[in-house]
């Protein structure tokens, strides 16, 4: 590793206290999707102290904002996140579920490292172009609700992405891996019925329930399920179901329905099957259905090429020790949940050498995972992520660093309660300097870059990126 490549490592190191700081304070004030305000002020701050120019209201969102240092090429992305998940509020460093606010939000998701983690290896490449004096530019991307609002699909239709050469990005998890698995494209729909209403004892022939018809659509998907591709997911959560009184026919209801498959293609087909339960159900119910498009995500297009820049750079960092008290912790946190070590097995059976697969196998039964995987095997996963669109504007890689006891669940009590935990701070400088070490090698080496972009062509067949969601909706605030 290089002195300049030293030195700007460093620069998160000398960031410590400041970082875990920020990261403790976005964990202690919780926002969901596109109510982002605490942490994006937070963030433009930072970034305006270190030198960035910083353009706020990306794609007219309050919550969505840039900071760009250096100048000309190559322009290397780093993306950022900091919305929390709805009811997941959780006390810190507990090994037990309790809410500080009762139906509150909580870093379930581990979103307080992502974006402070990402902001850090922004720090540390403005460094290195400031010491060697090289021509490139660093651009960090502030990107809100990615938990249900695709704000980087928002920033993606609107051009917020534009000139980047490469983008890399990493998450919260409870292994050290690149992340091979390419993510589902979805479509959120809300359906809306409207019918009559009426009492239901003395004049039900006179109402048309809006509630037999959303619970007919729902039948008539669960049906649909039987004959579509065994990859694809339909989900779906009844928002309103009219009012609570039984004696009046129900006037009004409606669901939001997530649509997801591997493809967008297969994702708008499965759409237009839905849409027609949906206008069936109306009919039969002399009811009428209107459809809210809310947002839509595209599938996540891989780069093997910085996939292993990524790897090598995995390898080579150095990660502090683990201590006695996060493993304290650690343990006592697994108690309380089933174990679930699949994913971590998933991958350490792709290992077909003896040696390697021992080491694995050894450190499965860690509470805290501490080797870094070797490189997976590409493969199909079922979760969505809005990165998926930034994956079809430009090369993009990601990776996965432990910041949670081995097996913990995202979207759990028990990942919120790890959020503030020495294990979780570890993890995010570790995860700063991974991809900080990668930008700098695709700043040392034009042929990374090079390699990526001819890849990314490769796997897209030239075909220009087509935002999935329709020009004139807006992202929906709750």
């Amino acid at each position: 590793m290089s002195i300049l490549k030293i030195n700007a490592l460093s620069a998160i190191d000398a960031n410590r206290d400041r970082l875990y700081g920020m990261s403790d304070s976005i964990w202690d004030h919780p926002e969901v999707c596109y109510h982002e305000a605490y942490a994006a002020g937070l963030f433009c701050q930072a970034l305006r102290e270190e030198g960035f120019e910083v353009r706020t209201r990306q794609a007219g969102i309050e919550t969505a904002f840039s900071g760009s240092f250096g100048h000309g090429s190559p322009v290397i992305g780093i993306l950022g996140e900091f919305d929390a998940v709805p009811g997941l509020s959780q006390a810190a460093g507990i090994a037990a579920q309790k809410a500080i606010v009762e139906g509150g939000a909580g870093h379930g998701c581990g979103h307080n490292l992502l974006g402070v983690g990402s902001l850090a290896a922004a720090i540390a490449v403005k460094r290195y172009l400031e010491e060697s004096g090289a021509p490139g530019t660093v651009r960090f991307f502030g990107c809100p609700a990615e938990e249900g609002g695709a704000g980087k699909g928002f920033m993606a239709r609107d051009g917020v992405f534009g000139g980047l050469d490469i983008a890399l990005s990493w998450h919260p998890g409870d292994v050290h891996a690149v992340s091979c698995e390419s993510s589902m494209a979805n479509y959120q729909i809300c359906y809306r019925f409207y019918g009559t209403a009426s009492h239901a004892a003395m004049s039900p022939e006179f109402g048309r329930s809006a509630l037999d018809a959303l619970e007919l659509m729902n039948t008539g998907v669960q049906y649909l399920r039987e004959h579509v591709p065994p990859n694809t997911r339909i989900h779906y959560a009844i928002t309103n179901a009219g009012g609570n009184s039984p004696g009046i026919v129900q006037p009004y209801a409606e669901a939001l329905y997530l649509i997801r498959a591997p493809r967008l293609p297969q994702v708008r087909e499965l759409y237009g099957r839905v849409n027609k339960i949906a206008q069936g159900a109306a009919l039969m119910t002399e009811t009428r259905v209107e459809t809210e498009f809310v947002k839509a995500c595209s599938d996540t297009v891989l780069n093997t090429e910085l996939l292993r820049v990524l790897q090598r750079n995995m390898e080579q960092v150095a990660r502090e020790p683990i201590s006695e008290e996060d493993e304290g912790f650690a343990r006592s946190l697994r108690a309380t949940q089933r174990d679930r070590t699949t994913y971590f097995e998933d991958l350490a059976a792709d290992v077909r050498d003896p040696e390697e697969r021992a080491r694995l196998e050894r450190d499965a039964a860690s509470q805290i995972h501490d080797i870094v995987m070797p490189f997976p095997v590409e493969k199909q996963g079922f979760a969505s992520s809005d990165v998926g669109d930034v994956s079809y504007l430009c090369p993009v890689a990601q990776v996965t660093v432990a910041t949670m006891p081995a097996g913990t669940a995202m979207h759990s009590w028990q990942a919120v309660a790890a959020g503030k935990s020495g294990s979780a701070k570890r993890g995010m400088l570790y995860a700063a300097k991974v991809l900080a070490a990668a930008a700098i090698d695709a700043l040392e080496d034009a042929s990374i870059i090079e390699r990526a972009k001819r890849e990314l062509e490769q796997r897209t067949r030239g075909e220009a990126y087509v935002s999935p969601i329709p020009a004139d909706v807006k992202p929906r605030i709750p």
